[in-house]
């Protein structure tokens, strides 16, 4: 395998770090876009760029136009310049979230699956895809990561706060559910990172565990991790109407399925993920419980 030199747009993002420890390669520099701008990079002596700088969750706080240009003009403003330099591969970290909103869809999607993104997120990064191909050429190639919900060792945001949840409550309303949710242990992001790389492909890719995990199953392995005897509570219909009726985007996340079938990513990279998810949540509660506030 030629060891390529890879350069990660992003500082001590979450991914950027789990990245540099799971990944084969390890001639690895990162540069900050906050402290740096694009035209201030010095991208010549290295094969790929992984570009992870982004606004990754929605807040309303934050303006749909600093989504844009964080998300969108400033991830194509990288790309050009690396095109010019020489770089032969930019890796784009997207999302999900271009194929829409978490239960808008009830099918199992793929990767050709048709976009429609509905919020600043979302349509930031797709907008970003779609310029990011245009940029494409023989000596450049594009490759786009697709990713469900990321998982494991220093997560924040929602497995974090789902750890939390798991921690405090010994009665939790999640028994006998049998949805599905594709989720993304970092170990295994970081193996279809090293295969696109190692492959020098290009395209669109979801990565993602090999299979997808029911909120119950979830919950299960957490609380095993934890140590914790959690009861888990079969909801009454009505209950479970009235959650969606008061908190309905989290209720979706919660109960509803949201799963992805990536056939045509694991057979272009030959590539099956190597940790199973209980094995990825065991690491990531482990993780948890060493490092967490006293």
């Amino acid at each position: 395998m030629p060891m390529s030199k890879i350069l990660i747009t992003g500082t001590n993002s979450f991914v950027g770090i789990d990245f540099k420890e799971f990944s084969r390669y390890k001639d690895i520099d990162c540069v900050s876009l906050i402290e740096n701008s694009p035209k201030e990079i010095v991208y010549h002596g290295y094969d790929v760029v992984l570009h992870l700088t982004a606004i990754v969750h929605q807040d309303k706080s934050i303006p749909d136009t600093e989504y844009f240009r964080v998300n969108r003009d400033l991830a194509l403003e990288v790309a050009k310049n690396a095109k010019r330099d020489g770089i032969s591969q930019f890796v784009f970290m997207s999302t999900i979230k271009v194929y829409g909103d978490d239960g808008s869809s009830k099918e199992v999607q793929n990767e050709n699956s048709p976009c429609k993104p509905q919020e600043a997120y979302g349509k930031s990064k797709y907008e970003a895809e779609l310029g990011l191909q245009e940029l494409e050429d023989e000596h450049f190639k594009v490759a786009i990561v697709r990713t469900p919900l990321i998982y494991g060792e220093g997560v924040k945001a929602n497995m974090f706060k789902f750890i939390k949840l798991v921690e405090k409550f010994p009665f939790l309303p999640f028994g006998k559910l049998e949805n599905k949710r594709s989720i993304t242990y970092v170990g295994n992001l970081a193996g279809y990172l090293d295969k696109i790389i190692e492959l020098e492909v290009s395209g669109i890719f979801i990565a993602q565990d090999e299979k997808a995990i029911s909120t119950t199953d979830l919950v299960s392995y957490i609380a095993h991790g934890l140590s914790r005897n959690v009861k888990l509570i079969n909801l009454p219909k009505f209950m479970l109407r009235l959650f969606y009726q008061i908190a309905p985007n989290t209720s979706a996340r919660l109960f509803d399925s949201l799963e992805f079938n990536n056939t045509f990513t694991k057979e272009k990279l030959n590539y099956i993920p190597s940790y199973k998810t209980k094995e990825g949540i065991e690491r990531m509660v482990n993780y948890y419980k060493n490092n967490k506030e006293s």
